[in-house]
Order: C-alpha cells, then sequence, then structure tokens
C-alpha cells in the first residue's frame, strides 16, 4: 500500500463523515428534499426545447407538473435522444450532453442510448459512489476495504458514430472513463483493459492483471463477477481466491437479486468476515443503497437530482395511469418506478418495481420488471417469487445455481398449461424432482394468484425444469453477441423466445 494510497483513504473517509450528516437530512426531511429536486429541475431546464413545450416557467407544484408532463417511454424520449446525439443541445436538458449510456435492455436487442449530463455524473452516479463507501464505513468502521485496489467489471466505450465529439458505451465504462486521475490509484485493472471491446480477451487479461494486485473489494454483476473470479483461480491455480486476495472484504452488488448467488459466492470466498452490500444504479441514474447490515432493503436516496413518482400496479396498463408522490405509497405494494433526471429523462418509465419495506426513512427492494413477468394465465410470477422459489429450492436440495430464465407453456388443443424452467446449475440439486416441487411449492405460498391457477391443475401442471450444464448460459449469451457489461440473462417472459432459443442451442 502506497503512503499515496493511504493518504487519499484518509482524506476521503474525513470527507464521509461530512457526507452522513446530509444523508441524514434527505431521511429526516424526505419531502422537502424532494419537492426542491423538482423545482430545482424545472427551473434548470425551463429554457429548453422540453421544458418550452410543457410551460415549465410556470408550473407550481407537483400536481401541475404530474397534469401537464406525460409520462414516458423510451420509445417517446428517443426522437429527441436521437437529436441530441447527432449534436442538438438544450433539447432535454440545459447543458450540454456529450456522453450516452448504451443498455440493450433485457427484453429485446434494439440498443437505449441514455442521455448522462454533467450534472448527472457528479451529483448522482459518482455520489452514489462516494456514499456507497460512507454507509459501509458507517455500518464497519474498522474496514480496510479503502486500504487497497477495487476492481470494477467494465464494459465498453467508443465514438458516437452520429457525432465524433460524444460518447457512448456501457454507465460503467463511461463512469470508468470520466474518473479522476487519483481514482486510478485505487482501482485495478488498468483503464486500457477495463475498457477492451472484446469479452473473453478482457477477462482473461483482467485475471493475469488483477491476481498481482491487493484487491479488497469489487463492485459489478454477480454472473460476471462470478466469471472473473472463476477465471483468476483458473489462472493462479489456487483452490480459493482468499489465497489470491487474502484481504477481501466487500463485493458491491447489483442489476439481478442477490439471493440466488448467496450459496455460490460463500463457496467461491469462504470467509465469514466477507461482507455484501446491495445497490440500485442503472444506466439512468444512481438510485439506492443497502444502509443497513444484513438487509435485503435498500435505503431510497433522494438528493441526486432524481425525482420519483410511482404507478400502482392497478394502474400499470391504463393509457393515462394515475401516479403518486413519494408521500403517498404504502409499505408491501408493488409500484412501477417513474423518474425525473437531471440528465432529461422526463417522467420517464425506467421497467422497474419496487415495493417499500420502510417508510421512515424510505427503503425499497427491487420486486421485478415491469415487462419481465410471467402472466399467461393470470398467474402474475414476478421475479421477487421467482428468485425466492429457486433459492429455497437450493438450500433444500443442496443445489447451487448460476443462472436461470422461465416462460411460459402454453395451453394446445390436447394439453394444459404451465411454465417451463432453465437452470443452469453449479452444483445439481440431490433431487432434481424435489427441487421442482419445493420451487413449485414456494411460488403458491408466495403468489395467491399462482396458487389458485395450480388448484387441482385447474389452469397450471407442475412446472417442467431443465437444469443445464455449466456455461449453456455463458455459450448462450455469446451466440446473441451479449456477454459482459451489463448485459443480463432474462429471467421471465411471456414469449418463448428465449427459452425456445436456448433449448435450440441445446439439441
Amino acid at each position: 500500500m502506497s503512503l499515496f494510497s493511504a493518504t487519499i483513504a484518509q482524506i476521503l473517509k474525513r470527507v464521509m463523515r461530512g457526507r452522513m450528516r446530509q444523508i441524514e437530512r434527505f431521511m429526516n426531511r424526505p419531502h422537502d428534499v424532494q419537492q426542491t429536486t423538482l423545482e430545482n429541475l424545472l427551473e434548470f431546464s425551463k429554457n429548453t426545447e422540453w421544458g418550452k413545450k410543457y410551460g415549465y416557467t410556470d408550473i407550481q407544484n407537483a400536481e401541475q407538473f404530474a397534469q401537464r408532463v406525460p409520462i414516458s417511454a423510451y420509445e417517446d424520449l428517443f426522437p429527441y435522444i436521437e437529436r441530441c446525439m447527432k449534436g442538438e443541445q438544450n433539447v432535454l436538458w440545459a447543458s450540454n450532453i456529450d456522453c450516452f449510456s448504451k443498455s440493450s435492455g433485457t427484453t429485446n436487442a434494439r440498443s437505449k442510448f441514455i442521455p448522462v449530463s454533467a450534472e448527472a455524473f457528479e451529483h448522482c452516479h459518482y455520489k452514489g459512489g462516494k456514499d456507497l463507501l460512507c454507509l459501509y464505513l458507517q455500518n464497519y468502521p474498522n474496514s480496510e476495504a479503502m486500504l487497497g485496489k477495487a476492481i470494477g467489471v467494465g464494459g465498453t466505450y467508443q465514438q458516437n458514430h452520429l457525432n465524433p465529439e460524444t460518447y457512448y458505451g456501457d454507465i460503467s465504462a463511461l463512469l470508468m472513463k470520466n474518473l479522476p486521475i487519483w481514482a486510478e490509484y485505487l482501482r485495478t485493472p488498468t483503464l486500457e483493459v477495463a475498457l477492451m471491446d472484446e469479452w473473453e480477451e478482457k477477462i482473461e487479461k483482467m485475471a493475469q492483471m488483477t491476481a498481482k494486485e491487493n484487491v479488497t473489494n469489487f463492485s459489478g454483476v454477480p454472473t460476471w463477477t462470478i466469471f472473473l473470479i472463476k477465471k483468476v483461480l483458473e489462472y493462479t491455480g489456487k483452490s480459493s481466491i482468499l489465497e489470491v486476495w487474502p484481504n477481501l472484504e466487500v463485493f458491491f452488488h447489483g442489476a439481478v437479486a442477490f439471493g440466488p448467488y448467496r450459496k455460490l459466492f460463500k463457496e467461491l470466498i469462504p470467509s465469514s468476515q466477507m461482507n455484501y452490500m446491495e445497490v440500485y444504479n442503472a444506466s439512468e441514474g444512481f438510485f439506492g443503497m443497502q444502509d443497513l447490515k444484513d438487509s435485503e432493503e435498500m435505503l431510497l436516496m433522494l438528493d441526486y437530482g432524481v425525482y420519483y413518482e410511482f404507478i400502482p400496479m392497478s394502474e400499470i396498463d391504463k393509457e393515462n395511469p394515475k401516479t403518486i408522490r413519494l408521500d403517498e405509497v404504502q409499505l408491501d405494494k408493488n409500484y412501477a418506478l417513474i423518474i425525473t433526471t437531471n440528465s432529461g429523462l422526463w417522467r420517464y418509465k425506467i421497467g422497474d418495481t419496487v415495493k417499500f419495506t420502510s417508510l421512515a426513512p424510505y427503503r425499497i427492494k427491487i420486486s421485478g420488471r415491469t415487462k419481465h413477468f410471467i402472466n399467461a394465465f393470470g398467474e402474475e410470477v414476478i421475479i421477487e417469487n421467482a428468485d425466492l422459489a429457486i433459492r429455497t429450492a437450493c438450500e433444500k436440495t443442496d443445489a447451487v445455481m448460476n443462472d436461470y430464465t422461465a416462460a411460459p407453456v402454453y395451453i394446445g388443443k390436447d394439453s394444459r398449461g404451465g411454465h417451463e424452467w432453465i437452470i443452469e446449475f453449479e452444483k445439481m440439486p440431490t433431487d432434481l424432482q424435489q427441487f421442482t416441487e419445493v420451487l413449485d411449492t414456494k411460488l403458491r405460498e408466495v403468489n395467491s394468484d399462482y396458487d389458485a391457477k395450480r388448484h387441482r391443475e385447474i389452469a397450471l401442471v407442475e412446472p417442467v425444469i431443465h437444469g443445464v450444464s455449466k456455461g449453456t448460459f455463458y455459450e448462450w449469451m455469446k451466440k446473441r453477441g451479449k456477454l459482459g457489461g451489463q448485459n443480463k440473462v432474462p429471467r421471465l417472459s411471456n414469449s418463448r423466445e428465449y427459452v425456445d432459443d436456448i433449448l435450440k442451442m441445446l439439441k
């Protein structure tokens, strides 16, 4: 550990203590902070093309904002975003935008390009990263995580062909590219390797480079992080990652629910001192993070230049759904998340659903995706249900899961409906039939709609589960050109597109 790195770590710790007071302010005065956020967003953007179109100058309150400005999906904003990508400014946001976060999403292959302003970099994404350390140190004051190197499994970064003065890439790549120079001393691998285009070559070089460093913390999507750990073990010939990184202390994880992966991580990192902290960050912004030890809920971050609204699930399919404010939400109800951001996403339907687990302060759990569920027969199975059922089945059958996807089996002329699952196991269940029964029972327990459809097999028969070998999903993602970065295996779908494609590949 160099003197420079130790000095930076000490400075960061002092900054974190000051930031904790600000976090406590929005925890204690959430509605004031959100109201101020909305006012600032409207004031800053009142002279943009969008602001003039919807009369931002004379919007007086949140009610007028909701009445006047429509809820937007990506398709609605894309014509404006495309103009920004071609070089037009002051369209959606007042400051110049020259970076776009590329996200393929998980429901189709078409890429999305999300504008990322200087304000969003500084006051949302980077602020989120700092707060992550702040809350971690609050819970673990004797931590030495900042005395070593951090690993982040990044994506790719490239010049925008529509305008050579602008760039796009995975949000992880954009953040790495724009980090201050001093931050490079606290992370590994080099930026050149972290931003390589070719995923398989990159992961090999990452393993070779990071194996020689004192890695104390890493962050990323669980699936790709697992792959990196295995590559490091393969490269070093060690049986435990703690032989390579003895001071490894914490994994900051996001993008997919961690529950189904927890057992595998404990096997890969057999240390009682290892900590895990969940974050809710996306191309569109940094929204939440775990602030309590041993918790599966996240503190909603309210002073990042993001204004929140929520659509009750009873309104989700309506042409003009009613939204509610933060002060109107209730515990344990599913809401579709609507965001207004300091990058010019106005009342944007991000596609996630959340549940509130606490109202003082506001804490949430991600419950699923508005387009990622199975509801072919009125069963309304969401990702939260599926993750819990798989985790329970793994525990009961001594299995370890790598990844999964599921889809309906539609009713045929001579057959009833059901669900078909493809699950890749790191360690196969002792009894796949028992695994199937436990999963089915847990789904019935946590989802009354599914239970009703399974009753006497009125609409749904017992699910069919295919246990596939290690590497199956990797090869499938490779075939689709979706390796690495922010790409995720689609969990649930009303379409059989993914399931049929994988089964076809396996034949």
